[in-house]
């Protein structure tokens, strides 16, 4: 009777070693592709996610967005003047190189304005190179190699009691289910960003109207 108990006891712990192993395993392997997946999708530029969207926005920004950065600019400039005339008692206390100060503020303004596009595509192309020089050294060092580690747990399981095992494989499904939620909240991070990053760039026009206002 002892033995029966003993052979069931032991096809038990065998069958909690295996779920606690598989759930490893694939914890780690989850973790590894997360890794790839974020180095990969940080280090594309808004052109590069999504061409149809990129020329959405990009149509949108220059048809759309610039005629309003340009109200706001021909608001500004006006303001501008007209401070500059009150200021110098209507033009009595009046200098040459304000006028000129003046027409290199409205032509920085429009020359920004009119480049926004470009300036704003131009900072993602160096992020990008960035990233992407450094995305094959992060999934490099940060890969991890759970073959060792995981067969000295195994060794260390199989001097653990029914209960303990019974809970730990609890715990590790626990974990790696968590995992996969996380690379689920991961994925929608990431689609927001770019998401954001189309938002921030369509509207970039209107905030580079008024700096070079004070």
């Amino acid at each position: 009777m002892n033995t029966i108990i003993e052979r069931i006891t032991e096809a038990i712990k065998d069958i909690l070693i295996g779920l606690i192993k598989s759930s490893l395993d694939n914890m780690f392997t989850s973790v590894n592709e997360q890794v790839g997946t974020i180095a990969g999708q940080v280090g594309q530029t808004p052109q590069g996610w999504n061409a149809g969207i990129f020329n959405l926005i990009q149509n949108i920004s220059q048809t759309v967005i610039v005629p309003i950065a340009g109200l706001i600019i021909t608001f500004v400039l006006c303001y501008e003047l007209i401070t500059m005339v009150t200021q110098k008692n209507n033009f009595h206390e009046f200098e040459t190189y304000n006028i000129f100060l003046w027409i290199f503020k409205a032509y920085v303004a429009i020359y920004l304005v009119t480049n926004t596009f470009n300036i704003t595509m131009a900072v993602f192309d160096v992020g990008q190179h960035v990233v992407n020089n450094a995305a094959g050294v992060i999934s490099g060092n940060t890969a991890v190699d759970a073959t060792e580690a995981i067969s000295r747990i195994v060794d260390a399981l199989e001097d653990m009691e029914l209960g303990d095992l019974f809970l730990l494989s609890m715990e590790t499904m626990l974990i790696s289910v968590t995992m996969h939620i996380l690379s689920i909240i991961i994925t929608v991070i990431l689609f927001g960003r770019m998401i954001e990053i189309y938002l921030y760039t369509s509207i970039a026009p209107i905030p580079f109207a008024t700096m070079t206002n004070k």
